[in-house]
C-alpha cells in the first residue's frame, strides 16, 4: 500500500515562498507523482506533476511553483513562491499511473496524502 506523508505548509504573506515535501513509501507501481489543492468550497485542482522525468504545471502556477522529486528516497518537493491570497488551499500530494492526457486529473491518481495547509497571512 502506498503511503504518502506532505508537510511544510504554513501561513506565510503574499510574495512570501513556502516549499512543501511528500515522501512516500511502497511506491514501486506508480510512475508519477504530483500536488493537487483544495480551497474552501471549491473542488480539487491540479498544480503539478512528475511522470518519468517530464514536469506538468496547472497555468496559474507556471513560473511561481517549481515541482521536482529526489528518486532515491521517493520524495517530491513543491517550492512556491510568489504566493498570492488566491493560492490558500490544503495541498495535497499524489501518486499512480496516469496516462500523460490524464495528468491533470485527479480520479487518474491511485494514493493520496492527508494535506498540509496553505494560508495568507495578509
Amino acid at each position: 500500500q502506498v503511503q504518502l506523508v506532505e508537510s511544510g505548509g504554513g501561513r506565510v504573506q503574499a510574495g512570501g515562498s513556502l516549499r512543501l515535501s511528500c515522501v512516500g513509501s511502497n511506491t514501486t507501481n506508480t510512475d508519477s507523482m504530483g500536488w493537487f489543492r483544495q480551497a474552501p468550497g471549491k473542488e480539487r485542482e491540479f498544480v503539478a506533476a512528475i511522470k518519468f522525468g517530464a514536469h506538468y504545471y496547472a497555468d496559474f502556477v507556471k513560473g511561481r511553483f517549481f515541482v521536482s522529486r529526489d528518486r532515491p528516497s521517493v520524495a517530491i518537493y513543491l517550492q512556491m513562491n510568489g504566493l498570492k491570497p488566491e493560492d490558500t488551499a490544503v495541498y495535497y500530494c499524489a501518486a499512480g499511473r496516469p496516462i500523460s492526457s490524464a495528468i491533470a486529473t485527479a480520479s487518474a491518481y491511485t494514493s493520496w496524502g492527508q494535506g498540509t495547509q496553505v494560508s495568507d497571512s495578509s
